[in-house]
This record gives C-alpha cells, sequence and structure tokens, in this order.
C-alpha cells in the first residue's frame, strides 16, 4: 500500500471515530497523524513534537499525549516501553513486530522473520482473538560487542604487563 492510501485509511477511521462519539475534528489530530504517519520507524514524543514544530504547527505535550492514547485507542499508533524510554510507532497495516535492543546502547531494531511470525500465527490460543504482535529480542548489537571485547583485550593486556 501507498503512503498515501495508507494516509486516507487512517484519515477515515479517526473520522469515523469522532463522528460516532461526538468529538470535534480538530486541525491539531489531523496534524499529528499526518506526522506519525510521516515519520519513519519509532520515535519518542519529543521526537514528533520537533516534526510538528518544522512544519510550523506547535501543540502542547498535552495535546501530544493525548492523542497519542486516542490513536493508541484506534490501533493507528503502537506504543513500545524499551529499555528507559518509551517509543511510538505507527502501525496501520503493520501488525506483527520483532524488534532487537541492545541493552548496552539501546537501539532499537525492527527485524522480519517469516518463521517466527509463522509460528505465533499458527498457536492456538484460549478463548482469545490475536490483532498482532510484539516481540522483544534483548541482547548486544555488534557495535557494543566490539567495544566491550576492545575494553576486554585491552584490560587483559595491562593485567599482563603488571605481572611481568
Amino acid at each position: 500500500m501507498t503512503k498515501d492510501i495508507v494516509k486516507k485509511k487512517v484519515r477515515d477511521i479517526l473520522d469515523e471515530y469522532l463522528e460516532a462519539n461526538n468529538h470535534r475534528k480538530t486541525a491539531e489530530r489531523y496534524a499529528i497523524l499526518d506526522a506519525v504517519y510521516d515519520m519513519r520507524g519509532h520515535f519518542s514524543l519529543d521526537e514528533l513534537g520537533l516534526e510538528l514544530e518544522t512544519r510550523n504547527f506547535r501543540v502542547s505535550r498535552a495535546t501530544l499525549y493525548n492523542t497519542m492514547r486516542l490513536f493508541i485507542e484506534l490501533r493507528l499508533v503502537i506504543r513500545h516501553r524499551f529499555i528507559g524510554q518509551t517509543k511510538y510507532e505507527a502501525c496501520y497495516d503493520n501488525e506483527d513486530h520483532i524488534h532487537q535492543i541492545c541493552t548496552v546502547c539501546g537501539t532499537v531494531t525492527e527485524i522480519e522473520s517469516p518463521e517466527i511470525a509463522d509460528a505465533i500465527r499458527n498457536t492456538k490460543l484460549h478463548r482469545f482473538r490475536k490483532d498482532g504482535f510484539s516481540l522483544y529480542i534483548y541482547g548486544i548489537c555488534s557495535r557494543c560487542q566490539t567495544v566491550l571485547s576492545r575494553q576486554k583485550s585491552k584490560s587483559s593486556n595491562q593485567k599482563q604487563g603488571k605481572n611481568r
């Protein structure tokens, strides 16, 4: 699906909800929705606020927070709680997420694994309808492994020098 088609569909979902619940269709809600669907990958509320400012559209942190809560309820956005940080992500037409999270630097990488997705899809759940899933795999990224290996070898070289 192209970005424009996705944006139209998410705007339609928001329109239907606002009309059905007699809520106002505010420019802020639509500006935030457009910014969310233009962002790449995971983002924080601060990053979203900065994106809106670059579009000359300032909103309060409370408006951002409340609007994101509405989008989560409508399943237009997913909230992730990674190590020490909360990140958001547009999720229309992208229900399944597998993330690698480095426990040293905090880098989050989304990966695709058809085998894992199929295993979860084929899992029989008891009295429960699955809408999607998020899987977090914690470990150490290659960049941090390299740094840690260098530190370890430097430390052991220093110890060997002292023992001579």
